[in-house]
């Protein structure tokens, strides 16, 4: 039932005189970025500092259906747990963002740990008053448990799948040692259509610590992210290669 009723009010959200489209998260100018900053022709935005990098970059829901490809082929039934799949709502010939997500590297051969909470990471809006926060496994499976129809069958199998995905695939609040690397997403709620300027922060990145392993020394890092966004009945021909 819960299923339906967001399938639904998706589509609500999609009529009317007009529609919010989105276009591509690209990162900001590198003169506009913080130090230690550069920005590569794929979107990453990477921070580098005495042989410390960490990288973040924007994923597309395109890519994300790649990655995902056995996933997202099955409707309102795929088993991506990041975008819609090849869902498409009624009578329309492109499929709505889920969410936001980023993908998060981390390169440490600077210290002898490094630990990064992708739950203290936030999204501040610089075009309007608007602050997001990460979700946590939890919250992304809360969307489906309403789908659930007993602890077996077809429904709590697609349920596993969405769960084993995350647990894969999420980045974890784990320490990062010297001379290793570690990769995974970080999610936030879709962005309304006013942000179109913003910056992604990771906070309290722990870097040093004392003999009883409690961080000394932390930083903060800021990464700036910019989209244009579009009003129409249709998404851009530029944009339909992205949904």
């Amino acid at each position: 039932m819960k299923k339906s009723i967001a399938l639904a009010c998706v589509c609500l959200m999609l009529t009317g005189c007009g529609r919010y489209f989105g276009g591509p998260i690209e990162p900001a100018a590198e003169e506009n970025q913080t130090t230690h900053m550069t920005v590569g022709d794929d979107g990453t935005i990477t921070y580098s500092f005495e042989r410390l990098e960490i990288s973040l970059r924007p994923m597309r829901d395109a890519e994300l259906n790649r990655q995902f490809q056995s996933r997202s082929q099955n409707g309102a039934a795929s088993t991506n747990p990041y975008t819609y799949g090849n869902w498409r709502p009624m009578g329309e010939n492109w499929t709505p963002p889920k969410y936001t997500v980023f993908l998060l590297k981390i390169k440490n051969y600077a210290y002898p740990k490094v630990a990064v909470d992708p739950l203290r990471a936030q999204l501040d809006s610089e075009t309007s008053r608007r602050t997001y926060d990460p979700l946590a496994p939890e919250q992304i499976l809360e969307f489906y448990y309403g789908h659930i129809e007993g602890y077996a069958g077809n429904s709590y199998r697609r349920f596993q799948d969405r769960r084993d995905v995350l647990r894969l695939t999420l980045y974890q609040d784990e320490p990062l040692f010297s001379g290793q690397e570690k990769e995974g997403y970080i999610v936030f709620p879709q962005l309304d259509p006013d942000v179109k300027k913003f910056a992604v922060s990771l906070s309290d990145i722990a870097v040093k610590y004392n003999y009883a392993g409690d961080p000394v020394e932390t930083i903060d890092l800021s990464f700036r992210f910019e989209r244009e966004v579009y009003k129409g009945y249709q998404p851009p021909a530029s944009l339909m290669a992205d949904m």
